[in-house]
């Protein structure tokens, strides 16, 4: 009897097991498929030159404005790199929050739905594949492929700077731009974790596009306008003692608004990381300034300046892909 009760539970720890290495396997080829599909495209190529235009306008940029940037202040010479521009030229840091996420859209717009209106989806749900590794692998896909892409584009920005002023980057530079680059991949991935979900619950590719491109301008553009609309409303500045009572309750307002964009957690959370000299992220009374010391901070003390920037992006990402896991595994396929 015991022998065949430890059989049992023998035998129930292997189809585990198998179970396991089967799911790990049938993702690995799809997280292959996809990255061959993306590589071998030709929408890559349109990637690669979006990407090095970037790169190449945030060195320009860089390049024509360094000059004042060092007569200013000539330390962390290297985080300048990322974050000075020129003066009809942004920096690289700009360039990435506005053109970055396109390269996230551009990624999975139609992640789902081209599957779906070529016929190819029921025919890859009809292989011994576990459902939910298609858009698991789709979305591994991408981000790895914006990874590669975002830290390739900060290495060439980091090695020009350095050919063309010639002063090596520190421990604490190194890391804070590590940093950025981390904030910058999630934050391209909310995009692509975006376009995804549109792609799920939209039919057409092009009007998946659409709605991906009208939520960048929502969050790239509107959102501060409708902040401070509501702000307004909610603590009205006409006049002078309006002003007085209400600045702060205001700015607030508008700022805990924008704080629901990805677009403004990431320029805020990069804008601090990448700049020393920036000591605060919420606002700052004149009681609070009294008795402090001007100064750079340290990289730990900036990092958990915006720490909660991270887990915002991350739990906005989440979120995204979660809607779009759970109405793709809803989702009917039959007659595809």
């Amino acid at each position: 009897m015991a022998k065949s009760m430890t059989g049992t539970m023998d035998a129930g720890k292997t189809g585990r097991a198998e179970k396991i290495y089967s799911r790990r396997g049938s993702l690995g080829v799809l997280y292959r498929k996809e990255m061959s599909d993306h590589i071998r495209g030709r929408r890559f190529l349109i990637i690669l030159l979006l990407v090095a235009v970037t790169t190449a306008a945030g060195i320009y940029g860089a390049a024509t404005g360094m000059k004042d940037a060092l007569e200013s202040d000539s330390n962390f010479v290297f985080l300048k790199l990322f974050t000075t521009g020129g003066a009809s030229m942004p920096s690289y840091v700009s360039f990435m929050a506005l053109i970055g996420p396109f390269v996230g859209l551009m990624l999975g717009f139609d992640a789902i739905n081209s599957e779906r209106s070529n016929g190819t989806l029921g025919r890859l749900l009809a292989q011994p594949i576990y459902r939910d590794n298609v858009i698991i692998g789709k979305f591994l896909a991408g981000t790895a492929l914006i990874a590669i892409l975002v830290t390739a584009g900060s290495v060439l920005t980091g090695a020009a700077g350095f050919l063309t002023t010639g002063f090596l980057p520190t421990g604490e530079e190194l890391a804070r731009v590590l940093v950025y680059i981390v904030y910058t991949i999630l934050y391209i991935c909310f995009w692509l974790a975006l376009a995804i979900m549109f792609s799920v619950f939209c039919r057409h590719a092009a009007t998946s596009a659409l709605s991906s491109i009208a939520m960048w301008v929502v969050f790239a553009v509107f959102m501060s306008l409708v902040a401070g609309f509501i702000a307004n409303l909610a603590y009205p500045m006409r006049n002078e003692y309006e002003q007085a009572a209400n600045m702060l309750s205001n700015y607030n307002c508008q700022l805990f608004i924008n704080r629901l964009s990805p677009y403004y957690l990431y320029t805020e959370a990069v804008s601090t990381i990448l700049n020393p000299a920036v000591r605060a992220v919420n606002p700052v009374t004149v009681s609070q300034m009294i008795g402090a010391i001007s100064g750079y901070l340290p990289f730990d003390q900036s990092l958990m300046l915006v720490w909660p920037n991270l887990a915002g992006l991350a739990a906005l990402t989440l979120l995204v892909f979660m809607i779009s896991y759970i109405k793709f595994m809803r989702q009917e396929i039959r007659g595809n």
